[in-house]
């Protein structure tokens, strides 16, 4: 399990800063201390000790004796003094004691926190999605996905890319590095326990292993796929891909559309914008809507889900809302729900 603080990484806000920062922080700190004792010494040495001190026999005496050392050639005579060292050094001893050891196991037991907490979640992890790439295509996913009410730590990034896992990381999200080819990398991301998996690769043949390679570990869960080329939608589903969205050529019509009817394409980058203005979304039918057209309902519907295939809204199969449907309508999102 410690061989994979490297690998996955779960988000913690209670995580130490660098071990370097934090040692020089307290060593600040217990440095300060041992000055403050050394002052007092200083301050009340002319003779309540052994013998007359200047102030590097105060910092010689504050050091030996905030570190436990206590060679006994100063010590405090008289009551004061000796009042003094334990009224105010012991308890400023105390606290410098706790700083570096409490620093030193800081350092040394993060790493045992850290795989406790992978080891957990390895343990738990249920019903997650799980993002191969986190370049444009994987960031604009985990928004949308985010905007619909998932929570960070029901999203799992795989990628190669340090720089681009510690930006995800950064977002709350859980990360895996290594490459998503490789069964193991998977396995490691429980994608067999996944919800679905969305494959957002810049290169087809990659997304092609990918999802080979999830469909195997993974038979029930659901694949989506971004392919660059449309010849290669097919090579995808056969590979086991639920759903495959062509990147170019999707692009290629807003392009376009824009030279023609711009506000079309505002509308369009509007619709798949979860968090602002409308959106596509689903739903289940309602109970007092079965057995109406779902053209008469208050939502704008664009079709009906059924026993998983789509029917479009003009369709026959669409003309009645049964039981189990679900309906993919126009959600209004309005102010006070995107400043949420």
């Amino acid at each position: 399990m410690h061989a994979l603080l490297d690998v996955v990484s779960i988000p913690n806000r209670r995580t130490i800063s660098n071990p370097l920062v934090l040692i020089t922080q307290r060593m600040v700190w217990a440095i300060t201390l041992v000055m403050l004792v050394a002052v007092i010494v200083y301050v009340d040495g002319e003779e309540g000790y052994s013998e007359p001190l200047t102030f590097l026999d105060a910092v010689y005496y504050a050091s030996v004796t905030m570190a436990t050392v206590g060679y006994g050639d100063i010590t405090p005579v008289t009551e004061t003094t000796r009042f003094i060292s334990i009224v105010l050094v012991t308890p400023l001893r105390l606290v410098f004691l706790v700083l570096l050891v409490g620093t030193t196991l800081s350092v040394l037991t993060e790493d045992s926190r850290k795989t406790l907490r992978i080891q957990r979640w390895r343990k738990t992890v249920r019903n997650h999605t799980i993002v191969v790439g986190y370049g444009t295509m994987g960031r604009s996913a985990v928004a949308a996905l985010l905007a619909d009410g998932v929570k960070p730590s029901d999203i799992v990034v795989i990628d190669t890319d340090p720089a681009v896992l510690k930006r995800a990381d950064a977002n709350g999200l859980v990360t895996v590095k290594g490459s998503a080819t490789r069964s193991e990398v998977l396995k490691l991301a429980a994608v067999n326990r996944a919800r679905s998996v969305v494959v957002a690769t810049n290169q087809d043949d990659t997304a092609v292993l990918i999802t080979l390679s999830a469909r195997e570990l993974a038979p029930g869960t659901m694949i989506v796929v971004s392919a660059r080329e449309a010849e290669n939608q097919h090579l995808l589903e056969q590979s086991g891909a639920d759903s495959v969205v062509i990147s170019s050529e999707t692009a290629g019509r807003l392009l376009g559309l824009a030279t023609v009817t711009p506000s079309v394409v505002e509308m369009m980058e509007d619709l798949l914008s979860p968090d602002e203005g409308f959106s596509v979304a689903e739903r289940p039918v309602g109970e007092d809507e079965v057995g109406a057209n779902p053209r008469t309902l208050a939502d704008i519907v664009l079709g009906v889900v059924r026993s998983g295939d789509l029917y479009r809204i003009d369709s026959p199969e669409a003309e009645i809302a049964e039981p189990g449907d679900r309906l993919l309508y126009v959600r209004r999102v309005f102010s006070e729900e995107v400043d949420k």
